[in-house]
């Protein structure tokens, strides 16, 4: 046992001895040290610097909201560009190039999130009553402005352009910014009218910005024009528009359909609002159809049927994550304009800068002007002299003019550098210039301002019986206006479409109570809202007679008189007070029917 034990010790030493021979051979510098502490910031340096902009754009929303002089007075956009400016500057002192906004990044990731918060939450009723006149300054508005500010380009002729790039550059310098309209105009609280007809438009000219900007580059590639590229381009522009309502419409309905089986997955349901309408707007950009269209479209399209389906909760999430989503957005946007200011590279030409913004702020005055002296005989609420005036004033430059500036390629413009820093000064004129005046214009020449009303059941009945009282009328007088056609629609709505993209009993909810579950829900989180957990009890007891009310409402008893009336205006409080005497218990049916029993034998 002793001598196999010592044979074995004997094998395993000389197996090891040159092994360790070998590492006693070797250098000393090969041996490393186990690391306690390593730097790899290349592994996480894209996610980081994301993270750390992010970051930078939310401590600056932060910090305006904290200086309630300063907001009142510089507008929120024109603040994030001066920080671009002065983070741009610092990058360029340290020695290294500033970041530029690429095209790519403003398109595909920055401006989808603006779009679908205004789309999702576009107020759809003022929308369709002055559609006529939003697409009138949408459509014919971009066409007289691209022309007008192309051509008294071309006739001064500041830097020996031909007309073809000086269309192109009219093309960009004319569309009104989206984003810088919705910075400027919700921080004024201008009336509901005025701000659905400058911001509508905002939305609606891309598609004829986009037609018109690949349709002069083509054509300054091909050196020529003929009358059969005209008429193409004009097929182009209705192909653009229509084709991107037409993809936002199926994304549309595809998430309201999607949404009517996930009552039992309610944790992903915010996840296919998101999801299918960035794949609208990316399938719309696959085909260069207008993204801006099918964000808008499958917004509005799906927002009635999907909010049908979804809990509160999925709701409540999707409002908040679209409102915190586009705001970060619209803050980078205005931050990297900014420093790609910095960035460069500039081509500075006095003349053509100043005749650019001359003309830039005529052909607005003289198209408005022109379309309103049109569109006013046949609007039943004229446009007065401060509603243009406001109207025309705020067409605002912004990133999107800049955007389609930077895509243009410097071996077929030479003059892209000078179109650049042309067009930053015109986003710098409105922005600042426009932006900062407008809201004292506006109190000096008192227009009216948005007032924050709350809907009411006997308010909603009133406007549904206007509805169908003008619609029978137009059809007693045979002529079928909108009135008509609206009432068509939503009687298309209520017998197929819901059936179809709404679920269980709510396909069959009248639209009254529809709008009562609304109220009530909208007026239960302002109590969550603006109330501690310790009124939660108390607004339950107080919740107790609407809910006995709500339920009279669906089974048909329930009658407006003057003191039901009172009592729905004196519930939308959403104040709780506390009391020390005990809670009353709530009415039963047969209270509220004496009631009413006795009030109608007072009135007779």
């Amino acid at each position: 046992m002793r001598m196999r034990m010592m044979k074995m010790l004997l094998l395993l030493g000389l197996c090891c001895g040159p092994v360790c021979c070998g590492q006693n051979q070797s250098d000393p510098r090969d041996q490393r040290v186990f690391p306690v502490l390593s730097v790899n910031y290349d592994y996480v340096q894209m996610p980081f610097e994301v993270s750390l902009w992010i970051l930078l754009a939310s401590l600056l929303k932060l910090g305006f909201h904290l200086l309630p002089r300063l907001s009142a007075v510089v507008p929120e956009s024109c603040l994030l560009i001066v920080v671009g400016l002065l983070v741009g500057g610092l990058i360029r002192v340290m020695g290294k190039k500033p970041p530029v906004l690429d095209s790519q990044l403003f398109f595909l990731c920055l401006l989808p999130p603006i779009i679908l918060d205004a789309g999702y939450f576009l107020p759809l009723r003022p929308f369709t009553e002055n559609a006529g006149t939003i697409l009138s300054f949408a459509v014919l508005g971009t066409l007289w402005n691209t022309f007008f500010t192309g051509a008294l380009l071309y006739a001064c002729r500041p830097a020996a352009l031909e007309l073809l790039p000086c269309l192109l550059f009219g093309s960009i310098v004319s569309a009104v910014d989206p984003v810088a309209v919705l910075a400027v105009f919700e921080e004024i609280h201008i009336n509901e009218l005025l701000h659905i007809l400058v911001f509508g438009e905002s939305l609606l000219n891309d598609a004829v910005t986009v037609v018109l900007y690949h349709l002069f580059e083509e054509f300054a590639h091909a050196g020529e024009v003929t009358a059969g590229d005209v008429f193409l381009g004009v097929v182009c522009f209705f192909v653009v528009a229509l084709g991107g309502v037409l993809v936002g419409g199926v994304y549309g309905v595809l998430a309201a359909f999607t949404s009517r089986f996930t009552s039992h997955t309610r944790v992903i349901e915010p996840l296919f609002v998101f999801l299918y309408s960035y794949m609208a707007y990316l399938s719309a950009e696959v085909f260069h159809l207008s993204g801006i269209m099918a964000l808008i479209a499958c917004g509005v399209i799906m927002r009635p049927y999907v909010e049908a389906n979804i809990s509160h909760k999925s709701y409540t999430t999707i409002k908040y994550f679209l409102k915190m989503w586009s705001s970060v957005s619209e803050t980078l946007i205005f931050v990297f304009l900014g420093v790609s200011t910095v960035a460069g590279p500039h081509a500075w030409n006095w003349t053509f800068v100043t005749i650019t913004i001359v003309l830039c702020l005529l052909s607005r005055v003289l198209g408005v002007v022109g379309l309103t002296f049109i569109i006013n005989k046949y609007r039943m609420v004229k446009l007065s002299g401060k509603d243009q005036f406001i109207v025309a004033y705020g067409g605002l430059r912004g990133a999107i003019a800049f955007s389609l500036a930077f895509l243009l390629s410097s071996d077929d413009f030479p003059m892209k550098d000078m179109f650049l820093t042309a067009i930053i000064t015109v986003i710098f004129f409105t922005v600042f210039v426009q932006g900062m005046t407008i809201r004292p214009l506006v109190d000096l020449l008192a227009v009216k301002k948005r007032k924050e009303s709350k809907c009411s059941i006997n308010e909603e009945i009133h406007t549904q019986f206007l509805e169908h009282l003008l619609a029978g009328i137009e059809g007693v007088c045979g002529h079928y206006g909108h009135h008509h056609w609206r009432d068509k629609l939503n009687r298309f709505n209520k017998r197929y479409i819901k059936r179809c993209l709404i679920g269980g009993e709510r396909s069959q909810e009248p639209q009254l109570v529809s709008f009562y579950n609304k109220m009530e829900l909208k007026q239960a989180l302002m109590l969550l809202e603006s109330n501690s957990s310790a009124n939660l009890s108390t607004a339950v007891t107080a919740a107790a007679p609407r809910l006995e009310s709500g339920e009279r409402l669906r089974s048909g008893s329930f009658f407006f008189s003057e003191r039901s009336a009172g009592e729905v205006n004196a519930r939308r409080k959403p104040s709780v007070k506390f009391s020390l005497e005990p809670p009353k218990p709530p009415r039963g049916p047969e209270h509220l029917l004496e009631e009413d029993e006795e009030l109608m034998h007072r009135r007779h």
